[in-house]
């Protein structure tokens, strides 16, 4: 019977482990119907644009559904991965929304939730989420919720993970609940609005377990120094406190946190020294301390981080020293960024020993000076060198790039570095980008360039080549996406040239012959101020293989002939077009207009003729317009003081007529407006007050799109030459800030409207050469900015406003020719001009003129007639003296005709008055003449 006992197991353990086995293997779980029916309440409750919950069907067993887990032995509900998975254009679309559903709660056995990366539209996070006391996973980062985060999270004890990132419409009062997950490992709340917790680094030192803590962007701003004297982080490996603002030095028990791997404590505004207790992070693989105002030098204690490999500096424009030697003992270190500080001094010798290097970023530190050392040729793994914008000096030659095999992007812009390297070199990288910008390339053309076929972007500008381009720069330019040679002296003939490149910037070179074929993806040309000459005809009209994205076309300051061709239908993509300052001719052509999408049209200094085509007016993107200098007449056409995309009008020196409309008061955004040297008649508007972009100073948020096109890193900028202060000056970068209105050499009249002196924000001004008549407006002197001032020759009168002495920055200003009179405001700033800037009014005087204003002149000045306000008792006594006699003379004469006595007593009554009269006339003229003498004295002295 002993025997017989394992005979019978061993059949039942067999059937045991079948059964076993059958329960294990996923593809005969059945899942519990409950929990089913709960996950399809779920589903209902949910949006899913995507349709990507479509395996959840009735029909299908809820273990086999997508993003539905299930254990392997009972068959219940442990996970739900609901995360977008999308990470493509899709994204959006593949985002659930709508409400999650109480159903959730029938998921007993639920671990596992994942719904980040989805958009419920800022609702709450569902409190209920707190009882599900099974969770140890919760992921609910970047997926739109909003409001208070719910306490109830507290309740979840058996919580790991807790993810909840991301959140902008997020915030926490109080993290008072989160101190009962004690099993907490990780805790994001990057971007959840924590500016009302102060206690918040007591509430997350209490997990011993805690291994990542992510609070980038809470608004955190109080002390980062804890009551406690200390940090209880011993297992935290990763930190995160990015894009706060801790305005405080880094606190020590951050260097107390041995067991750190990642620290990052970028934009905020930490100040002070960074200790050298920074050597004792032993661990350290990632430092960030980017975008602070850290200063003094790198402590040499960071050559003890053995462990390092990415350090993050940048930024930091207080930080300053030398780069230390000991960065050399970093031997792991892969990623290095000192970008805009003030480092200075050389680039230590020692780099060459850190052989893991691949991103070395030194650019805009302006005091780094010295040569490149040549140990950088040592460098093996280097991807990217990035020196610009130093004082570097010297050259670079072949010993440089001994070991850089590995090189895929050079920049040495904004340097003075100069390469010297055989003719015959072959180097052993095969650049991606080269910078070289401002740097010393020439004079002959690269020929080492030729072995580069992995470029796409080149820049060359201003590097002082004087050369021709080699026969092989056509094909070899064809494969770079983007070529910047601009600013050099550069020969050679383009015309049987195909460019096939996005962006090319040839401009301010020597290049010749017609004008170069494009490829359809070519989308900014700017070849302006080279020698390109023949009919312009054949190149807007050539023939493409697809539809052009040419989005900028400058071909400005070349010797181009003819007429525009009616073929700008081709060119649907055009923003930005600059013909100016060729030979054309003839009229705008009508399919112009079909450039819906036009921002900019600059077509001065040619000679078209006619009117501006109607069809422009399809234009409404136009921001920028510059016919000036060509012989265009007729009335401007209406529409454009009614376009208020509008921020420059320059059109001066046509033949214009017409009435300038007041429509263009709807204008708001315009910062230049040039109509000068035109026949234009009527008043000026006086509406002008309406132009906020001139009422608001000189920088203001306007939407500057036809100055400049953005293309990632790139920029193509506008300029616009003015004539300001009598002489023409070019403005290109800063011409978003200039506020100007030129209405000369017109046939304007009336008077100048005083509502012109609300442009606060005016900058220069000339209405000078018209018929404007009257006074200049008396609150002038409020436009605090005006910088040149110019109403000569015109018929304007009075005294020149005492307000114009308040023009502190007023450095140009010409009032000659005119009718003024009276004494010239004294001030500092108007006595500082050349008399001729007052000549050609006869009635002006005072410095700087050499005419003394007289008494007689004084007179008539008003502050003269307030003096003599002073003695109104004068005129009185006289007029009253005069009624009196003539009553006194017929009372008199009357009465002596009927009686002698009273003939005797007028008589004497009439000597006593005599005599009285004598006493008070002698007295008050000798006042009246000592306050002369004194109203004279203070005028003389002032």
């Amino acid at each position: 019977m002993r025997n017989s006992r394992p005979i019978i197991l061993f059949p039942f353990l067999c059937f045991l482990s079948s059964t076993i086995s059958i329960l294990c293997d996923p593809n005969t779980l059945v899942c519990n119907e409950k929990e089913k029916h709960a996950l399809l309440r779920f589903k209902k409750a949910l949006s899913d644009p995507g349709n990507w919950l479509s395996s959840w069907s009735v029909n299908q067993d809820c273990c086999r559904w997508q993003t539905v887990r299930c254990n392997n032995v009972t068959g219940r509900v442990v996970e739900l991965h609901l995360s977008n998975p999308y990470d493509t254009d899709d994204y959006e679309f593949y985002r659930l929304g709508g409400e999650i559903s109480p159903a959730l709660l029938e998921l007993e056995f639920l671990s596992y939730l994942n719904s980040s990366g989805n958009d419920f539209g800022g609702s709450p996070i569902p409190s209920f989420l707190g009882s599900m006391g099974s969770l140890r996973y919760l992921d609910l980062n970047y997926a739109r919720f909003g409001g208070l985060v719910p306490r109830q999270l507290g309740n979840l004890s058996s919580l790991r993970h807790l993810d909840l990132g991301r959140n902008n419409g997020l915030s926490i009062e109080n993290l008072g609940w989160i101190s009962h997950l004690a099993f907490l490992k990780y805790l994001s709340m990057d971007w959840v609005n924590l500016h009302r917790e102060v206690h918040w680094l007591e509430s997350v030192s209490l997990f011993p377990s805690l291994s990542e803590l992510h609070l980038s962007g809470c608004e955190l701003d109080s002390n980062m120094t804890s009551s406690l004297g200390y940090a209880n982080f011993t297992s935290l490996t990763f930190l995160d406190l990015s894009d706060n603002n801790f305005n405080q030095e880094i606190p020590n028990w951050l260097f107390k946190l041995s067991s750190l791997v990642s620290l990052s404590l970028s934009v905020n505004q930490f100040k002070g020294q960074i200790s050298e207790s920074l050597g004792q992070l032993k661990y350290l693989k990632y430092l960030d301390v980017s975008v602070n105002s850290f200063h003094g030098p790198i402590p040499t204690s960071i050559g003890n981080l053995s462990s390092l490999r990415y350090l993050l500096l940048y930024e930091n424009p207080l930080i300053s020293g030398t780069l230390p030697t000991s960065l050399g003992q970093l031997k792991y270190l892969e990623y290095l960024n000192v970008f805009f500080n003030s480092f200075h001094g050389p680039i230590p010798t020692s780099i060459g020993n850190v052989s893991s290097l691949r991103y070395l970023f030194l650019s805009h530190n302006p005091l780094i000076n010295g040569t490149l050392p040549m140990s950088l040729g040592l460098l093996s793994n280097l991807e990217k060198l990035e020196v610009g914008w130093t004082s570097l000096t010297g050259t670079i030659s072949e010993v440089h790039f001994t070991a850089l095999s590995k090189l895929k992007v050079l920049s040495i812009s904004g340097t003075s570095l100069s390469f010297h390297v055989n003719s015959s070199w072959t180097p052993p990288f095969q650049l991606e980008s080269l910078d070289a910008d401002s740097s010393k390339m020439g004079p002959k053309f690269p020929t080492w360039l030729q072995t580069q076929k992995s470029l796409f972007y080149l820049d060359f500008s201003r590097s002082g080549i004087v050369d021709t381009a080699p026969n092989w720069f056509g094909k070899f330019a064809s494969y770079i996406q983007q070529i910047h040679l601009s600013n050099n002296q550069i020969s050679g003939d383009l015309s049987q040239v195909v460019l096939n490149n996005t962006i090319i910037d040839l401009s301010s070179n020597c290049f010749s012959g017609r004008l170069p074929c494009l490829y359809p993806n070519v989308v900014v040309l700017n070849i302006a101020n080279n020698s390109f000459s023949g009919q312009i005809s054949p190149f807007m009209c050539q023939k493409m293989n697809g539809r052009s994205e040419l989005e900028v076309l400058d071909i400005s300051i070349n010797a181009l002939s003819g007429e525009l061709s009616d073929c700008w239908m081709h060119w649907p993509s055009l923003t930005h077009v600059s013909l100016g300052s060729n030979n054309l001719s003839g009229k705008i052509p009508n399919s112009m207009g079909s450039l819906v999408g036009l921002e900019a049209l600059s077509l001065q200094n040619n000679s078209f003729y006619g009117d501006i085509p109607s069809s422009l007016e399809n234009c409404e993107s136009l921001g920028l317009i510059n016919l000036s200098d060509n012989k265009f007449s007729g009335i401007i056409p209406r529409w454009i003081f009614e376009r208020t995309t509008l921020i420059i009008i320059h059109l001066r020196s046509n033949k214009f007529m017409g009435k300038i409309p007041p429509q263009i008061c709807q204008l708001s955004s315009l910062i230049v407006l040039d109509l000068a040297d035109n026949s234009l008649s009527g008043s000026i508007p006086k509406c002008l007050n309406n132009i906020s972009a001139m009422t608001a100073g000189p920088i203001r948020d306007i939407w500057y799109n036809a100055l400049e096109a953005d293309y990632g890193d790139e920029f193509y900028m506008e300029s616009l030459v003015l004539d300001i202060k009598g002489r023409k000056s070019k403005y290109e970068k800063i011409l978003k800030y200039v506020r100007m209105i030129d209405l000369s050499s017109n046939n304007l009249s009336g008077s100048i409207p005083n509502e012109i002196s609300s442009l606060f924000g005016l900058q220069f001004l000339n209405l000078s050469r018209n018929h404007l008549m009257g006074r200049i407006p008396e609150k002038i002197g409020v436009m605090a900015l005006l910088e040149s001032l110019d109403l000569s020759r015109n018929h304007l009168s009075g005294e020149i406003p005492q307000s114009m002495s308040n023009l502190t920055f007023l450095d140009d200003l010409d009032l000659s020719f005119n009718n003024f009179s009276g004494r010239i405001p004294s001030s500092t700033q108007l006595q500082s001009f050349d008399p001729l800037s007052f000549f050609g009014n006869p009635e002006l005087c005072g410095a700087p003129l050499t005419k003394n204003c007289t008494k007689d002149e004084e007179t008539l000045n008003p502050t003269a007639v307030e003096e003599n306000r002073e003695f109104p008792e004068i005129s009185w006594f006289y007029i009253g003296m005069g009624s009196g006699f003539i009553v006194g003379f017929w009372g008199v004469c009357g009465a002596l005709f009927f009686k002698r006595a009273w003939r005797h007593a007028y008589f004497q009554f009439l000597y006593d008055m005599r005599d009285r009269a004598y006493v008070a006339i002698a007295i008050k003229l000798k006042w009246f003449h000592q306050k002369l003498r004194r109203y004279h004295a203070g005028k003389e002295k002032t």
